[in-house]
């Protein structure tokens, strides 16, 4: 990533992989504040380090408007207090979500790999069925 204080939407794509249609949807959505060149769209430190929080925020299942409220509270003059107390909540109840969506997936691949074994059982069985009656 570039050490320079503003980076243009091509470096930011390059620096976190995403495209520039992402980054002007975060910016509709009021969670990037990009400065404005004529048509250029310059993002700060600041952008940066949102954009970073947005992309894990998603990767945790959070909604954007969750995201939105979370970043929106790191202004508060309480020492982030308020920011991390309403992050960890909702990183408790994703968490618990992401947790309950585990054990639901891997019962279903637990039924599944029973249902492929009495499959290739009945498989091998005509198989051999059908050498017999050779």
């Amino acid at each position: 990533m570039m050490t320079t204080e503003m980076m243009n939407i091509r470096e930011m794509c390059d620096a976190f992989d995403v495209t520039p249609r992402t980054l002007r949807f975060y910016e509709s959505k009021e969670l990037l504040f990009p400065t404005r060149e004529g048509q250029k769209r310059l993002f700060s430190k600041r952008d940066r380090a949102r954009l970073k929080l947005i992309l894990r925020g998603k990767r945790f299942g959070f909604s954007l408007e969750e995201i939105r409220q979370l970043l929106d509270l790191y202004h508060m003059d309480d020492g982030q207090e308020a920011q991390l107390s309403k992050t960890y909540v909702t990183a408790e109840r994703h968490l618990a979500d992401m947790e309950a969506q585990r054990a639901e997936l891997d019962e279903a691949i637990s039924e599944l790999k029973q249902q492929m074994a009495w499959g290739a059982a009945k498989l091998a069985e005509l198989g051999l069925r059908k050498t017999d009656a050779a």
